[in-house]
């Protein structure tokens, strides 16, 4: 079965050449020193640092329910997402490093 010329992107041929890509780091994109410097002090923090602080978190935000201090117990059971996010950055920074 023979394609229909009218079915046939122009550009293709365009497609076929060399693509080259474009340099990722520009200066506009850089990172200040206190990014760098943040970066680099809590690249020295464990991965699991973050995980065991939001299992802690939970506990107390538990232990304080449990007590009747349900606004203490709402406080600190709003921490375990924010470390387990940090602790996402933290690995993305050690694996990929800080660009």
């Amino acid at each position: 079965m023979q394609e229909n010329s009218a079915n046939v992107n122009p550009a293709n041929d365009k497609s076929l050449g060399e693509y080259v890509p474009s340099a990722v780091q520009r200066d506009e994109l850089s990172e200040d020193a206190l990014t760098r410097l943040i970066e680099q002090q809590s690249a020295k923090l464990p991965s699991h640092f973050f995980l065991f602080s939001a299992f802690g978190a939970m506990a107390a935000s538990l232990a304080f329910e449990l007590s009747g201090r349900t606004r203490a117990s709402r406080f600190v059971g709003m921490w375990p997402p924010a470390l387990l996010m940090m602790g996402m950055y933290n690995k993305l920074v050690k694996v990929l490093g800080s660009r």
